[in-house]
Formats: C-alpha cells, structure tokens, sequence
C-alpha cells in the first residue's frame, strides 16, 4: 500500500490518487506529488479575473452584475470597490461597499483598476 501524504489543507489522513496529483476526499482540496514544500498562506497568491495580483488595499471594479442573497438589490457591473482586504475562504475579499455596507466578494468577479 502506498504512503500517502495527508492533506496540507485539513490533515485527514483519506487522500487518494486522481491521475497526477492526490485528492482529499474530506475538504476536496487537490495537489500535485510534485509539490515538496507547501505553501504557507501568507505566500498565497489571488488573482482578479485577468490574472492580475490582488494586494490589501487595492481598488477593483465589479466585472458582472452580483445578485445579494436575501434581496432585490444587487451590485452592478462597473461598481468600484476601493480598500479591499485580502481573506482565506471561499470568498476571498473583504470589502465596503457605497450602498450595500459590509460583504465579501470573490476574487473571480473583480478586476484591479
């Protein structure tokens, strides 16, 4: 039976092989053998939909209507969001917005201006 390394997102002990890269079925998180040395979340990289670095403080403009869950409103296309503040999780932006207050946004629905 092989070793396998646990996972380096929750440390379960289920990984699996999936092709080239290993698999944990607890969290889904996925990652290659060929990684040695993992990535602290301080080096973790987020990118805006272009591919641009995201920094805290940066400003990023909305690039698709987002509907708010629990309301009519949503927030438009084009809205400028200005001092963001970089997170882990799934959405992956701290941010204020005029008009709608505090809420997180992710990363893939933003573009640095």
């Amino acid at each position: 039976m092989l070793d396998l390394p646990n996972c380096p997102k929750c440390h379960s002990q289920y990984t699996y092989e999936d092709g080239n890269g290993l698999v944990c079925p607890k969290c889904n998180h996925e990652w290659t053998l060929d990684t040695k040395t993992e990535v602290s979340e301080d080096n973790k990289v987020i990118k805006d939909a272009n591919g641009n670095v995201l920094n805290d403080g940066d400003t990023v403009t909305v690039i698709k209507d987002l509907k708010l869950k629990g309301s009519t409103a949503a927030v438009k296309m084009g809205t400028k969001v200005r001092n963001i503040r970089l997170v882990d999780g799934d959405h992956n932006i701290d941010c204020k917005i005029d008009g709608f207050g505090a809420m997180c946004l992710k990363s893939e629905f933003v573009k640095k201006v």
